[in-house]
């Protein structure tokens, strides 16, 4: 198969210069990423989703290089789609997973947990598409001046590691600050928040917590169902103290972590959290996993397969545009169509 331009572009016919620069940018047909989670961001789930038309991202936070090496081979025999490569700033290997980035030359990279500028300019060399995920619009204009190609703005209703403020008030903000594309992350776990994020300038969204609860997801039996059980007041947000907050849902070990935090033992809760994140993917540990999601979890009923998500994403995004349309156009437009028809 081919890339087809989005539907949206494809109504249009202005692929390149039209509606959706998302698509045109990424060459995908839907503008919907899958949050490049560590663990959770496999082979398996990243081409799973590149097939299905959107953009599937491998997680590459847990990876020593050799793995992330051999991460994007298998992503390559498995789709013949754009895919993209996470890499977090704070990991002890980032240096070298550049280099196999580098060196294997997948489409697209995003980044998370800090400040990217160092590695652009060597990534586009390569004809790397850049994408930083960003918590502020001082940020976002950062981003843009050294080049990135758009960026993703995350709200704090996101599950992971997380800013301050709400997608509800970031996207608009840093849409108004920046020419780039802006991506919307946060809170979006359907059509009605795609929708929302587009009304409020986003040109595609990223989901995470959705694509978690699918089917193609390798994530444990027993993290799907915390989704499916959760609701939206079932996540804490724990390491204030440390310095690097994370939206989890609720466990025993979030009371551990809140109570080494408040009696200072920080160094005693770091150590808790390694391997915290492999515990709740790949043993489902209610005890000592920690279970990474957003807010959104409470509004996810049953696992889909990927290309259910995407396209019932889709679908009922546009069905919210016509129907807002319908519900708030001038009485006077509304007459002019009549007498059309």
């Amino acid at each position: 198969m081919e890339w087809q331009p989005c539907i949206e572009c494809q109504v249009e016919g202005k692929e390149e210069n039209g509606m959706n620069r998302i698509c045109s940018l990424l060459k995908i047909q839907y503008p919907i990423l899958q949050g490049g989670m560590a663990w959770v961001g496999t082979p398996n789930l990243a081409s799973a989703v590149s097939n299905a038309g959107g953009l599937g991202i491998i997680g590459s936070g847990s990876m020593t290089p050799d793995i992330l090496q051999k991460a994007i081979q298998r992503c390559k025999a498995l789709t013949t789609f754009p895919f993209g490569v996470n890499l977090i700033l704070v990991s002890p290997f980032i240096d070298e997973q550049v280099e196999v980035v580098l060196k294997e030359q997948p489409p697209i990279v995003t980044f998370g947990a800090g400040n990217p500028s160092r590695y652009i300019s060597r990534l586009k060399e390569k004809e790397i598409k850049v994408i930083p995920v960003v918590a502020s619009e001082g940020m976002a204009r950062m981003m843009e001046r050294i080049n990135a190609d758009a960026v993703i703005a995350e709200g704090m209703e996101s599950g992971g590691h997380i800013g301050e403020v709400s997608t509800m008030v970031l996207v608009p903000r840093i849409v108004d600050q920046v020419s780039i594309p802006v991506i919307a992350a946060g809170g979006i776990v359907d059509g009605r928040g795609m929708a929302a994020a587009f009304i409020l300038g986003a040109e595609g969204v990223q989901m995470g917590t959705r694509f978690i609860a699918s089917f193609e997801s390798e994530a444990h039996e027993i993290y799907k169902k915390k989704i499916l059980r959760g609701s939206i007041r079932d996540t804490e947000i724990t390491g204030l103290k440390m310095g690097h907050p994370a939206r989890v849902l609720r466990s025993k070990i979030c009371k551990t972590l809140a109570d080494m935090e408040n009696i200072g033992s920080l160094a005693e809760a770091e150590d808790l959290l390694v391997g915290s994140l492999r515990k709740a993917f790949m043993d489902g540990d209610l005890e000592e996993g920690s279970f990474m999601a957003g807010q959104c979890c409470g509004l996810i009923d049953e696992i889909k397969t990927v290309q259910g998500i995407i396209e019932s994403t889709w679908l009922l995004g546009m069905k919210r545009f016509q129907e807002c349309y319908q519900k708030f156009s001038h009485p006077e437009n509304k007459e002019k169509k009549e007498k059309k028809e």
